[in-house]
């Protein structure tokens, strides 16, 4: 969980209770592709890649996001998904975190959260009836920082994190991960953070989760953040309030505080125009939704904006080289059809 490579000391701590559940460590080290002497030498450092792994393998063995921390409570796989897809439409980030909180309270999990708004610093307080409750605290801190960063495309970086347990052997294994300070035996256990944070636009979108998804267990250990650019934003300020209509280039100069002329400059630095971040937009959505079988490509068509399906299947083999019927079957892993490679005519399938 750490900034670089990870301790095996911290690393058999997080897997101990996957261990009381009968998951074999050695095991476990040798399809990761670890040596399982390693786990005899507590200072060694495993790489961050390693460590994803390992993480990956366990969780499909015990079937438990929380890998075991629960004791018979279990996160099931698709938990943090499911949370992910309830707040992504939200505006801000402040909702989101409401959102989320909402979320573990009616799934049966042995966590929970609550927003205290102040007026210059908040806290998100964690509490839990876990047996292992020291880990999972230090876990879903460490995860709910990082998917917040993730949502507004910052580098997010708390006040302080303040913990209501002892001190454990691998804490400055978890300060290493924070430029605030990490404290423990507190009253509670709190994400202690700017209020400003609460109005943050959140950037992302069903698309972009659709992706950050596939791999999120790694991208929110691995972190590294960039400032959003103004793709970025205008991306963000489409996929916010618009659906499969986009707004007029004064709406989004309106939305960014600049004149016409200053936002075609700016997005000519960023080699790029209004109108190719709007046809990336729609390629992205073409593509999303053609893996989803149960439409059809005139629906899709229709979804997209497009008045017509001809014209969507005309911009669409222009994009890919293919047309929408022939990149569908290839998603699927469908054999192609004659009708697929026709230049001019339009399949609806």
């Amino acid at each position: 969980m750490s900034r670089g490579a990870i301790t095996i000391a911290y690393v058999t701590r997080l897997l101990q209770d996957a261990a009381r559940e009968g998951v074999d460590l050695a095991s476990l080290f040798r399809e990761a592709g670890l040596d399982p002497a390693l786990l005899g030498q507590p200072d060694v450092r495993i790489r961050t890649g390693e460590f994803i792994r390992l993480m990956q393998i366990v969780m499909r063995r015990t079937e438990d996001e929380f890998i075991g921390l629960g004791r018979g409570a279990k996160s099931k796989p698709g938990t943090f998904s499911m949370m992910a897809h309830a707040v992504i439409n939200t505006p801000s980030l402040g909702k989101a975190i409401e959102r989320s909180a909402q979320f573990y309270r009616i799934v049966d999990l042995p966590i929970g959260l609550k927003l205290e708004e102040g007026a210059t610093e908040s806290r998100f307080i964690l509490t839990s009836d876990a047996p292992e409750r020291d880990n999972i605290l230090e876990t879903m801190i460490f995860i709910m920082v990082r998917f917040w960063s993730w949502l507004t495309g910052r580098s997010l970086e708390p006040i302080s994190i303040q913990l209501d347990f002892p001190e454990p052997p691998q804490a400055d294994e978890f300060r290493s991960i924070w430029k605030g300070p990490v404290t423990y035996n507190n009253a509670r256990n709190a994400i202690v953070f700017p209020t400003a944070w609460l109005a943050l636009p959140l950037v992302q979108n069903p698309l972009s989760l659709s992706k950050f998804l596939k791999d999120s267990l790694a991208l929110i250990i691995v972190g590294n953040q960039q400032p959003i650019g103004l793709t970025e934003q205008i991306k963000a300020i489409i996929s916010k309030g618009y659906g499969n209509s986009f707004p007029d280039f004064a709406q989004v100069c309106e939305s960014l505080s600049m004149t016409p002329q200053t936002l075609r400059r700016r997005l000519k630095e960023e080699n790029t125009s209004y109108q190719a971040i709007k046809d990336g937009i729609r390629q992205d959505a073409a593509r999303y939704y053609l893996a989803k079988e149960e439409l059809s490509i005139d629906e899709i068509a229709l979804m997209m904006g497009f008045s017509e399906a001809s014209s969507f299947h005309r911009a669409f083999k222009k994009w890919t080289g293919q047309t929408p019927a022939a990149y569908r079957r290839e998603l699927l892993g469908l054999p192609p059809e004659p009708e697929d490679e026709d230049d001019e005519g339009w399949v609806a399938g």
